[in-house]
């Protein structure tokens, strides 16, 4: 079973948010395969759905957390407890500040690099879980970043936005699978972004 969790924050106000792009794909990825209808569980919303692969469906959990994006693991963790699986059946989405805004990449493993909400699902599943990384680009200063993710994206912005939502939703089949570098480089066809230092636009301005 796969638990794919999006990262973000439960109030209205924050829905247009730069922190809010993981709830954003995950609800895509449950609109394009038919996920049932959402419920609370989990101190999340939830929806259970099946993900075909060439060996079969795979079951999948969606989860938005409502905790708040810096207390995301005390979701995780429950779903996790309860269905008993491994850390590596986790996929966790979530806005990234270090890379340019588009791209994206899947890492399995290692540190938070910063994200208090990683930090919390480390703390309660350890760190061997899925990372599945949404570019938004950085602000350029670190005095400057809890505005950037807490602010709106631009209107410029939501077409790419939308594109790489969609990009992760029609590719998960190969997420399933197990076939995470595929999933990876699908996205990035599907949804291609420029390769920039996250840091360089902001720089420019």
């Amino acid at each position: 079973m796969l638990i794919l969790v999006g990262l973000g924050n439960p109030e209205p106000k924050y829905v247009g948010t730069r922190h809010n792009l993981g709830f954003r794909a995950v609800e895509t990825i449950a609109d394009r395969w038919s996920f049932g209808t959402e419920r609370k569980r989990f101190q999340s919303l939830a929806r259970e759905g099946q993900i075909p692969t060439p060996g079969g469906e795979v079951r999948a959990l969606i989860l938005r957390p409502q905790t708040f994006y810096n207390s995301t693991g005390n979701a995780v963790g429950e779903a996790v407890k309860f269905f008993k699986v491994d850390p590596s059946e986790v996929v966790a989405f979530y806005d990234e500040i270090d890379l340019a805004p588009g791209r994206f990449r899947l890492k399995h493993g290692g540190g938070a690099a910063g994200n208090n909400g990683i930090r919390s699902i480390i703390a309660q599943i350890g760190p061997h879980f899925r990372r599945a990384r949404m570019g938004v680009g950085h602000p350029g200063h670190k005095d400057r970043v809890m505005g950037h993710v807490l602010s709106d994206f631009h209107k410029v912005d939501q077409a790419w936005v939308a594109a790489l939502c969609r990009a992760c939703a029609e590719a998960l089949p190969l997420l399933a699978a197990g076939e995470d570098e595929k999933y990876q480089a699908e996205v990035m066809r599907l949804a291609p972004a420029e390769k920039l230092d996250p840091r360089a636009a902001a720089r420019e301005s």
